[in-house]
């Protein structure tokens, strides 16, 4: 049985448009948006957006996304939905057209301070599973 699945496993994923990604920890959301009678982006928040677009650098996936990521934090401090949020927004336009085509995350914490990250797994779920879900 577990070979099984393990095939059905690999022949829905050849299919599946899937793209793992190492990136840096995002800023803080104090550090991402500055407060000066109206809300905008930090240079720092400017900054890790271009480093995104430089190491995502590749086609967008079309249609509805999936994620999976763990932040692995640089000391035991942050709320993990908060590095969700900036890390989204800066991933609009590259990785996909908008944050709207999000259908399915799965995001986990841990701590690493010699080497903090995020690794991100984004894939096109499958079609038929993700229609049977909206039904």
């Amino acid at each position: 049985m577990p070979l099984k699945r393990a095939a059905e496993h690999h022949a829905v994923m050849a299919v599946i448009e899937e793209r793992t990604i190492t990136l840096p920890v995002p800023p803080s959301a104090n550090q991402y948006w500055q407060y000066t009678g109206r809300v905008f982006t930090s240079q720092q928040a400017r900054a890790y957006k271009d480093q995104i677009a430089y190491m995502v650098r590749s086609n967008k996936i079309d249609g509805p996304v999936a994620l999976n990521l763990t932040v692995f934090r640089p000391r035991k401090s942050g709320d993990l939905d908060n590095y969700l949020k900036i890390m989204l927004d800066a991933l609009q336009g590259y990785l996909y057209e908008n944050d709207s085509q999000i259908v399915e995350i799965h995001a986990y914490r841990q701590d690493d301070k010699d080497n903090p990250r995020v690794e991100l797994t984004a894939y096109s779920p499958d079609e038929h599973e993700f229609e049977a879900k909206d039904n």
